[in-house]
């Protein structure tokens, strides 16, 4: 088992910077990518971000990108969203997620065998 633990996260304004990150821990070995996930009140769950382990290759939805950056830590074996020019629209719930393959459509959430148990991330207009 795997377990993820994400950490950052809290209250900012329109504009500002904010930065989450998540520690993995347990059977590690077999996880070859890492992401972030998002859920905001009466929504379903979006994808945010992710990084494939080994060849650092990141994918961002439309409506982060180039502005998010996701990076990890292999020997520390975390990841971390760096997230600037915070709109309102990115108030959720953020889980960091993990998996053990690459298979499936990558922007959904059951492609992805763990989660954590999720940070609040609020943006103030």
């Amino acid at each position: 088992q795997v377990q993820l633990v994400e950490s950052g996260g809290g209250l900012v304004e329109a504009g500002g910077s904010l930065r989450v990150s998540c520690v993995a821990s347990g059977r590690t070995y077999n996880l070859v990518v890492m992401g972030w996930f998002r859920q905001a009140p009466g929504k379903e769950r979006e994808f945010v971000a992710r990084i494939i382990k080994y060849s650092g290759t990141t994918y961002y939805s439309d409506s982060v990108k180039g502005r998010f950056t996701i990076s990890s830590d292999n020997a520390k074996k975390s990841v971390s969203l760096q997230m600037n020019s915070l709109k309102p629209e990115d108030t959720a719930v953020y889980y960091c997620t993990a998996g053990r393959t690459l298979y499936g459509v990558y922007e959904t959430p059951n492609v992805y065998d763990y989660w954590g148990q999720g940070t609040q991330v609020t943006v103030s207009s």
